[in-house]
């Protein structure tokens, strides 16, 4: 496409971040060119973003349930398995699978706790929680 063809559609890019992708100038050569968005893309990461939602929203509803730890929803949220999880904080699978288990993560030790707070970037006292709700864990993302 041609420099002047490049979308501009905002979507959930905040005013002050563009996308870069190639076009085409007056001469002919690809260079870098800023784009706002695309209205294909857009539709598509909405409808990422709520399939997310309904993922986190079912993980909210099993720690509700008493069938998972708060860690369920921290990972759900930041869309990381056991095994990425468990190589992040350096422990192994099984060991992040058990801490999913509400009971045992009530008796984690202050250091584990500590562990899985910096990989998520967040205090021990936010990872000890989930909200009732997916769509209070999320910022709106549509401008």
């Amino acid at each position: 496409m041609k420099i002047r063809e490049v979308p501009q559609e905002r979507g959930i890019n905040p005013e002050n971040i563009h996308e870069v992708c190639y076009a085409v100038d007056e001469s002919g050569r690809y260079v870098l060119s800023n784009s706002a968005g695309w209205e294909p893309k857009n539709i598509v990461n909405d409808q990422a973003w709520e399939i997310i939602k309904a993922q986190v929203q079912a993980v909210l509803e099993q720690i509700q349930a008493g069938k998972l730890s708060p860690l369920a929803f921290h990972m759900a949220k930041n869309q990381m398995n056991t095994g990425l999880l468990s190589r992040y904080v350096g422990f192994s699978r099984w060991r992040v699978k058990r801490h999913l288990r509400p009971a045992v993560f009530r008796r984690l030790e202050p250091d584990v706790l500590r562990r899985y707070a910096d990989v998520f970037e967040i205090t021990v006292e936010q990872l000890l929680k989930a909200p009732d709700n997916a769509n209070d864990c999320f910022r709106e993302i549509r401008l």
